[in-house]
């Protein structure tokens, strides 16, 4: 749907101002609008998550480890794909209040893409690199969108995610590096280009909701506070958005259609984009791994 056929639609959840931004800066920030019974429910799974690690060492399809992971001081970069892990994760995605968030923002029909949960643990938690999402899983168009919430309160001192005003109006960066590597984030010699300096960090209250669309260029510096920041997040799309990779072909619920209809003709944006790896092939690693070279 066209961005002035969204905005006629009667609005579900957001405020028609909070919608109008998106379209204009590619992201918004929207404080405690996850209610206070699907923070309980969420907090409580993820904190048995946090428990099932402990007994983790290495590879585990479920955990992304920091290196220094211990059973005494589990620390976990991202919790994969967390809908296919637990129901409450599926149920909060499918039928909370993510999916009116998605439909106020991309139309009456709407496909889950993936989800993940990522802690930014507490004291030194990893940087994610300035970046944009759509390389690493392209689509026939850039009506894709991800969606978190705050499951626990976020100061600025937490490493919120920052997000650069208008960037998705912008060109999509190389996220290779010059020798032909996949790393996940924009070349050092191309940050100039971007008004870091303009970026809006996006913290608040538990329940507090960020959304950025796939070509906005986000990133988050460490964690130097005392305390985690998970940020549960979703992508949705339009659902004549098809996914021209294989990246999720395995998620249980990937391309569910979670509000209205799926669509019979794809539809095709004229701008390129930069396709990545064959992750089929070379296996995909978090963007943690990637960003920070690690194997």
């Amino acid at each position: 749907m066209k961005t002035e056929e969204i905005l006629a639609q009667p609005a579900r959840i957001l405020q028609q101002g909070d919608r109008e931004r998106y379209f204009a800066d590619g992201f918004i920030g929207v404080s405690a609008l996850v209610p206070d019974h699907w923070l309980g429910r969420l907090n409580e799974v993820t904190s048995d998550f946090v428990e099932l690690s402990r007994s983790v060492q290495g590879k585990d399809p479920r955990f992304d480890l920091e290196p220094d992971h211990t059973a005494d001081a589990p620390r976990i970069r991202r919790l994969n794909s967390p809908v296919d892990f637990h129901d409450v994760y599926w149920e909060f995605a499918s039928r909370g209040p993510f999916v009116d968030v998605a439909v106020d923002l991309l139309g009456s029909n709407v496909k889950f893409h993936h989800s993940k949960l990522n802690f930014k643990w507490s004291g030194g938690g990893e940087e994610v690199k300035w970046h944009q999402d759509i390389q690493f899983w392209p689509h026939t168009n850039y009506d894709v969108l991800t969606i978190g919430v705050y499951l626990d309160d976020v100061a600025d001192d937490m490493a919120p995610m920052g997000v650069v005003p208008g960037s998705h109006e912008g060109p999509l960066f190389d996220l290779y590096s010059t020798d032909g590597a996949w790393t996940g984030n924009l070349r050092d010699e191309d940050l100039p280009a971007v008004d870091l300096a303009s970026a809006v960090y996006l913290g608040g209250p538990a329940g507090s909701i960020t959304v950025h669309n796939c070509r906005s260029i986000h990133g988050s510096p460490p964690n130097m506070s005392p305390r985690p920041r998970p940020l549960l997040l979703c992508a949705y799309s339009a659902a004549d958005a098809i996914p021209i990779t294989n990246l999720t072909a395995k998620g249980l619920h990937a391309e569910h259609i979670v509000h209205g209809e799926a669509a019979r003709w794809a539809r095709f944006d004229p701008r390129p984009c930069l396709l990545p790896p064959d992750w089929g092939r070379t296996g995909f690693k978090s963007i943690f791994e990637h960003q920070q070279g690690l194997m």
